[in-house]
């Protein structure tokens, strides 16, 4: 057992005990997200007891690491009062995200107990539409005045640091709260204290709009490594910061949802290891259904070349080869587009440059598939039936490749989210294609006749 776990099993036996002391010492020791691990795995009456004997502001730091369902869990075996102050503890955008879980009659009880400032700065953050930067960012940053000196600047921040989330950088307003600047707290370290804030601050400023969507404003922090982005009005005034910590989470949010997308599950914010069964039936079966229904397409054109099947029956040994390779081909190139997308390095007037390009690709694919291939035929079915196999592989392959590269460009310019191509569905895609050109191919090639 490793030490994390030995401080675990000892917190564990410090709460069974009621040694309240114990419990306070011991977890002064762990960091609030360990806390967080440590109280989802406790029975609800346990983990409200721990929280007991914690204070509200060590409360908030444990409850903003819970997965929203345990916190939704948790807050109904806690009295208003005491979880309001909990809420008040809280980082602004923390506090917005666990009021908005509540019930709509659970919610109101709360606001009516917290201080107006922080009451009107939750209906305010909680105003700006969901996916935007107005929803993930939070109201607790620092400014200054540009006409400040270094050392009244430092005196200010000094004061006003156990309010904020973030210190590293201060933002330069002015009267009307527009941005005006940036100074990270190395420059202001670094700087002379007489120095005035308006002649060390950085004016070439990044920055984002409440509106605009928060999968752009993370790939912006990204690109030019931010700690944090500031957040402005239609009139250029300040009104927020999106932190590293929280672009992690709508990074995260983002990738979830593009992989349950890209296996065809729908959106899940329950963990599997929970999740009930008829919850984990009713997001995964839905879309079996659809691609069900789609399959049958692959089973009309076997039937409708039926003909040509009995005259070659050789032919059906290389069925399961032949569209198995357009959908593996047509998922390759689904999976390159959709995080193409996702991470903005190509867009929809990137489509024909990459069409043109994936044709060539693909052509040199199916040639050295279709080689390949061409030695197997001759063993099992002799040359007619190798160079069919050939043929084949050449066109499954590119016609795999061209619909993996294509369907995300016209999913995205449908207003739809590019995941949505998965690769279950690019393979059904595939596979309805490949019995289709395979046998057409064959009955071409070996002048049959379909009946």
């Amino acid at each position: 057992m490793n030490i994390q776990s030995d401080k675990f099993s000892e917190l564990l036996t410090l709460l069974q005990n009621h040694d309240v002391q114990g419990v306070r010492d011991r977890s002064a020791g762990l960091h609030p997200a360990d806390l967080g691990h440590f109280l989802e795995e406790l029975p609800p009456e346990q983990a409200v007891a721990f929280l007991a004997i914690l204070d509200p502001a060590e409360n908030a730091e444990i409850i903003s690491h819970l997965e929203p369902e345990t916190q939704i869990a948790l807050s109904t075996d806690i009295a208003d009062d005491r979880l309001a102050r909990i809420i008040s503890k809280m980082d602004a955008d923390d506090r917005v995200d666990f009021i908005h879980q509540l019930s709509e009659e659970r919610s109101e009880a709360l606001l009516h107990r917290l201080a107006q400032s922080e009451r009107d700065d939750i209906l305010k953050l909680g105003s700006y539409r969901e996916g935007t930067a107005g929803a993930v960012m939070t109201s607790e940053y620092a400014t200054l005045a540009p006409q400040l000196t270094v050392r009244q600047a430092l005196d200010k921040l000094r004061l006003e640091a156990p309010n904020k989330e973030t210190i590293y950088y201060a933002y330069v307003i002015d009267r009307q709260r527009r941005l005006l600047g940036i100074v990270s707290l190395k420059t202001l370290i670094l700087a002379r204290p007489e120095a005035r804030i308006e002649d060390i601050m950085h004016r070439d400023l990044v920055t984002a709009t409440v509106e605009e969507d928060q999968e752009a404003v993370v790939r912006k922090m990204a690109k030019y490594d931010l700690l944090a982005i500031p957040v402005t009005n239609g009139n250029e005034a300040l009104v927020g910061i999106v932190t590293f910590d929280d672009a992690q989470d709508v990074a995260e949010a983002e990738n979830t949802t593009d992989f349950h997308r890209m296996g065809s599950v729908s959106l899940m914010s329950a963990n599997p290891r929970d999740a009930g069964i008829l919850l984990l039936l009713g997001k995964r079966l839905p879309w079996l259904l659809i691609l069900v229904f789609m399959n049958i397409f692959s089973g009309a054109g076997i039937a409708y070349f039926e003909e040509t099947i009995a005259t070659a029956v050789a032919l059906v040994f290389f069925l399961p080869l032949i569209i198995d390779s357009g959908g593996n081909a047509g998922s390759q190139s689904a999976t390159l587009m959709v995080r193409a997308l996702a991470v903005g390095d190509v867009h929809g007037k990137d489509w024909l440059r990459l069409l043109g390009k994936e044709v060539i690709v693909a052509l040199g694919i199916g040639l050295c598939m279709g080689f390949a291939v061409h030695f197997i035929g001759l063993v099992r079915g002799g040359p007619e039936i190798a160079v069919v196999v050939s043929l084949t592989m050449v066109a499954v392959v590119m016609v795999g490749s061209l619909v993996g590269v294509s369907l995300p460009f016209l999913l995205t310019r449908a207003g739809l989210d590019p995941a949505t191509s998965s690769a279950p569905l690019i393979t059904s895609i595939a596979d309805v294609a490949g019995v289709l050109v395979y046998f057409s191919i064959a009955t071409w090639y070996l002048g049959l006749h379909t009946g």
